[in-house]
């Protein structure tokens, strides 16, 4: 069981890292334009020299904000719980806590889904037709990757769940 959470923390730990840095870096994608690369983020786009914020507020870059700040947040509840349950902690006496950390880690791989599947659909609509060379980044390729992570770390933790449940409850 121990095993299982433990792999789950690490890969949520790993996770919840890739998130913060995908969320807060300009490396969504890269594009050319008048003969020099330029790149952007969800929060800035960068030319040449100089980076500037978004002052339009477009919806779906809205929309993949908030769904990464979602997931950061549902996996980092999910950690602290994870390791309240790794070292037996027991202030809620009713709560099973290797189950809520396994549904916070699920929850925080649906919003990284969500906010990539938005991001990725209109920007392949908008730049696919406008620009003929650009491609996603660094950035978006961590979202993915933190998918995988807190995707496999909500298999560990319930993994650790069903080895601990008791074997009788569900025999009502």
């Amino acid at each position: 069981m121990y095993s299982f959470m433990g792999g789950g923390l690490f890969c949520a730990g790993v996770g919840n890292i890739l998130l913060v840095i995908s969320t807060a870096t300009d490396y969504w994608i890269q594009y050319r334009q008048s003969s020099s690369y330029m790149h952007q983020g969800l929060w800035r786009y960068c030319v040449p020299g100089k980076c500037m914020t978004y002052t339009d507020s477009i919806a779906y870059w809205d929309a993949t904000r908030a769904f990464m700040i979602l997931a950061v947040l549902a996996c980092f509840f999910g950690i602290i719980i994870g390791v309240m349950a790794f070292i037996n902690y027991s202030s809620f006496n009713g709560f099973d806590k290797t189950f809520a950390a396994g549904i916070l880690y699920f929850i925080s791989c649906f919003f990284v889904l969500l906010a990539l599947a938005v991001y990725t659909g209109m920007t392949v609509n908008y730049y696919g037709k406008r620009y003929g060379n650009w491609r996603f980044s660094w950035s978006y390729i961590m979202g993915w990757v933190s998918v995988v992570l807190t995707f496999f770390s909500g298999i560990f933790y319930m993994c650790a769940y069903r080895m601990y449940e008791p074997r009788g409850s569900m025999s009502r």
